[in-house]
């Protein structure tokens, strides 16, 4: 059987952020921090990155009040104040947050990735509600740090998962937790991109003027600046500022296996790629998780794909360029955004999904929204999403390592592989730490 993509991304953007009925349930650490709003009392927020993914997540709560808005950028610090007249501006997000106290409820934070674990503990200790943009994190430890913050504050989060939202996410949920492959014992997920490779450009060059450099830089160790290496798009490629392919889109398709399979903590985690410049990510990367058995389900093997990697078959089937592979003991299952198909065709061809259990999305950035003024579940909250995070990421310290982890999930550590630490955890310049 075959589900068909009904809509174009655009429109999906557009249906998650507009549609109406009740949240669908998900784990959430307390009530809000803050005091709750009435339904129709707008919310006073603080926007920490403007420009991109950043307009976009923007874009989804507008209506609301923007107070505040953060750029490192004075280009695209200018049009988010065309946007907002009326926000105050900063280009230090260390700043708004200590200036805005009082006067803001919530922030969004959607910069580079080695500056999201800075900017978002410095705003859950604040007492402030989080929209957070993928990875949670740019380390293991620093998921850890912020999801248990989140929970000792009480305050309302969410990670930029924008599918999670979408209808075929939660089909599929719905087919696999109801047995109709049987017991799904591997999962194979697998992305076409390529994050990676290259050498620091040398020499560097002076950024101009419009650019504060220093702040771009923020907790990572200080390098010359150069034009269309890194700021505004190539940072992904760089480990002291992103975590290539695995970082980027993992946290969006390892999100449905992780859902659907009730997933928390890999116990043994593998990895190896191409060998590029020790300061890249690889071209290509295949890791290996092994998860423990848990709520009634087997254990199960997880790979994942992307870069040069990226399999044609899997499980015996052709497959696109991206998507999400489940194999059970009675038959296969293909997902990626928008459609599914079951294995063997003729054995489903008859096949009837459930009934849907999971309620439709009011939009992933209204959950988030609705949660700051009441209290009430995001189905991406951090107690999740940074379990999410923490494994996405043991996948770059396995490559980096070039060992087989056994992973200890309760004390954050590798077992017998000390070579990992320094990849779990990382150094902060000063005035940028997250402990």
């Amino acid at each position: 059987m075959s589900h068909q993509p009904q809509s174009t991304r655009r429109q999906f953007v557009r249906a998650t952020s507009t549609g109406a009925a009740v949240l669908s349930a998900g784990v959430w650490s307390q009530a809000a921090a803050a005091a709750p709003k009435s339904p129709g009392e707008k919310l006073n927020i603080a926007c920490i990155g403007t420009a991109n993914q950043a307009r976009f997540s923007i874009g989804n709560i507008g209506s609301e009040n923007i107070v505040a808005v953060c750029d490192i950028d004075a280009n695209y610090l200018a049009r988010a104040k065309k946007d907002f007249p009326n926000a105050r501006s900063y280009a230090d997000y260390r700043e708004l947050i200590e200036s805005e106290g009082d006067k803001i409820d919530a922030v969004t934070v959607a910069i580079a990735d080695h500056n999201h674990a800075p900017a978002t503990i410095r705003a859950i200790r604040a007492g402030k509600h989080v929209y957070c943009e993928k990875p949670l994190t740019h380390s293991v430890q620093e998921s850890r740090i912020i999801a248990e913050a989140a929970k000792k504050h009480g305050v309302a989060t969410q990670l930029g998962t924008q599918i999670h939202a979408g209808e075929n996410y939660r089909r599929v949920v719905e087919i696999i937790q109801s047995g109709a492959i049987g017991d799904v014992v591997e999962a194979h997920v697998w992305v076409g991109k390529g994050w990676g490779g290259g050498e620091r450009p040398k020499p560097g060059q002076q950024p101009p003027k419009t650019l504060s450099w220093d702040l771009w830089l923020g907790p990572a160790p200080e390098r010359p600046f150069a034009a269309g290496r890194y700021h505004p798009a190539q940072w992904r490629r760089w480990w002291d500022f992103g975590q290539g392919t695995l970082g980027d889109m993992a946290c969006h398709y390892m999100d449905l296996p992780f859902w659907a399979l009730k997933l928390r903590h890999p116990t043994q985690c593998s990895a190896v790629g191409p060998s590029v410049h020790p300061e890249t990510c690889p071209l290509g990367l295949t890791v290996n998780y092994q998860f423990p058995a848990r709520e009634g389900m087997p254990p199960v093997k997880l790979t994942w794909h992307d870069g040069s990697q990226i399999p044609k078959e899997v499980a015996g089937h052709r497959v696109p360029g991206s998507g999400v592979m489940f194999v059970g003991t009675e038959g296969q299952m293909f997902a990626d955004y928008s459609r599914y198909r079951l294995y063997p065709q003729d054995k489903f061809k008859s096949f009837q999904p459930p009934k849907p259990t999971i309620p439709r999305s009011i939009g992933h950035h209204r959950e988030w929204l609705k949660a700051c003024r009441d209290g009430s579940p995001t189905t991406c909250n951090f107690d999740y999403s940074g379990a999410l995070t923490e494994s996405v990421l043991l996948g770059n310290v396995a490559f980096r390592a070039g060992k087989s982890l056994s992973w200890d999930a309760k004390s954050l550590r590798a077992i017998d592989c000390p070579e990992a630490d320094r990849y779990l955890r990382k150094e902060y310049r000063k005035g940028w730490e997250v402990v």
